[in-house]
């Protein structure tokens, strides 16, 4: 089912819990950045408009703890993130 250039990752994002109250889906978003670069290493990453809704659904106090996210290939730097669901 998974075609070449196209993975799923679970991201942890408990370390929201260091940041601000306020802060916290800041900081899941770079989270999530920081995960996808070091997995994939590409340079670019691109968060889909159905990840970012997800992680701001609650708010910017209350992000989830994790999410599962399909991860496409576009050129050789940069990678496209969307949630799986």
């Amino acid at each position: 089912m998974e075609e070449q250039g196209e993975y799923i990752y679970t991201i942890p994002l408990r370390d929201v819990k260091k940041a601000p109250r306020w802060k916290r889906s800041n900081r899941a978003i770079a989270l999530i950045r920081d995960f996808l670069r070091r997995h994939t290493k590409a340079n670019y990453v691109v968060i889909g408009n159905s990840l970012n809704e997800k992680i701001w659904s609650r708010g910017a106090q209350k992000p989830p703890s994790r999410v599962r996210v399909r991860v496409m290939r576009e050129d050789e730097e940069t990678v496209r993130a969307e949630l799986v669901e």
